[in-house]
């Protein structure tokens, strides 16, 4: 059974359903359980060879988020971070590895919500 912090079967079919030759950009949208910013930082630490053998980059990572345009006061995250793969096939393969799953809990154990939007990059020529 997943949890809302893991994807369920239909969510990982649709993954792999987009186009095989094309990054995928994944938008984390992060909040920390009580003391879960030190464990996610572990958890960084540790997916990052991983992330590293299957070619994907890590483009942008930040906190202290502040609303400027749209409802509400603040966003509901924590932290942002946005990760590139050159591929769906890419990320489905760190994320299945045995290897990287040992680590994966220090993920679990520091959100609260951990939202994981795939995008595609937009040709902007």
């Amino acid at each position: 059974m997943s949890s809302p912090l893991e994807p369920t079967a239909s969510q990982l079919e649709e993954l792999a359903a987009r186009p095989a030759d094309e990054p995928v950009v994944m938008i984390n949208l992060l909040r920390f359980a009580d003391g879960g910013r030190d464990a996610y930082l572990r958890y960084v630490r540790g997916a990052g060879p991983h992330l590293q053998r299957v070619g994907g980059a890590v483009r942008y990572a930040g906190t202290a988020p502040a609303q400027v345009i749209g409802d509400g006061t603040e966003p509901w995250w924590d932290a942002i971070l946005v990760v590139e793969y050159p591929s769906p096939a890419a990320f489905l393969d760190m994320v299945t590895n045995e290897e990287y799953l040992k680590i994966h809990e220090h993920r679990a154990n520091a959100l609260e919500r951990g939202d994981l939007i795939a995008t595609s990059t937009w040709a902007m020529a």
